[in-house]
């Protein structure tokens, strides 16, 4: 397995640009939250079978902070090409997949959400042409979008996928000079977006990011889009 570790302070753009990298392999992976700690994206390689879980530090996933889990409390274990939570009893909480109890063993789908103790694993299976992705367990999905909004979407997402990547989208005036339009058009659209990508409630300061956000998760601006 591969595993990107995060402080608990970070960022929403730090995590986008780590799921991006997860996505871009084509292999699923995990966005482990545990409770008190940073968060991991972890990408079960080819080579992985069986990962267990639980508050043991020995563990493959640890979650040391959450006295909820048991030392060995559950397995992540590959069935063919598709992965599996088992639960055989060492659990003394209990493991459960969108608050269903996991008895014996759980294929997962791409969007379930692994609850251990007061943690969270969200599960993504990377697929051609889906919809509908998953942040931190959070279900997102694709607005219906103009193309002139998506121009903006894009313009928008430059510098997060751009090498290195940047800490926070493009502002109002760097959309503006890309699309050649005035900031007023690319405000007007931004309002429309964010109602559509349902992110009116979000803090004004988090806005854009969110939006980021669902357009990169749901396949709405892609690399490709921004690769010229």
């Amino acid at each position: 397995m591969k595993v990107e570790q995060f402080e608990a302070a970070a960022s929403h753009a730090v995590m986008l640009q780590a799921v991006l990298r997860a996505e871009a392999t084509g292999l699923p992976f995990l966005i482990v939250s545990p409770v008190n700690e940073g968060r991991r994206v972890i990408v079960l390689e080819a080579a992985d079978q069986a990962l267990w879980i639980g508050r043991s530090p020995a563990c493959d996933i640890p979650l040391e902070s959450d006295a909820l889990a048991s030392r060995t409390h559950a397995e992540a274990v590959r069935t063919g090409d598709d992965w599996a939570v088992s639960d055989d009893g060492l659990s003394r909480n209990g493991t459960f997949v969108g608050g269903d109890r996991v008895v014996g063993r759980r294929r997962l789908r791409d969007g379930d959400v692994v609850s251990v103790g007061e943690s969270t694993l969200a599960f993504h299976a990377p697929r051609v042409g889906v919809l509908a992705t998953t942040l931190g367990g959070e279900r997102l999905l694709r607005p219906d979008v103009t193309p002139a909004q998506r121009r903006v979407l894009v313009a928008l997402c430059r510098p997060l996928l751009a090498d290195p990547p940047g800490p926070l989208p493009a502002s109002n005036r760097e959309i503006a000079e890309e699309l050649f339009v005035s900031e007023d058009a690319v405000r007007s659209h931004l309002k429309a977006l964010f109602q559509r990508a349902q992110v009116n409630d979000v803090a004004q300061g988090a806005k854009r990011i969110c939006l980021a956000e669902v357009a990169l998760a749901t396949g709405l601006v892609t690399r490709h889009d921004v690769d010229y």
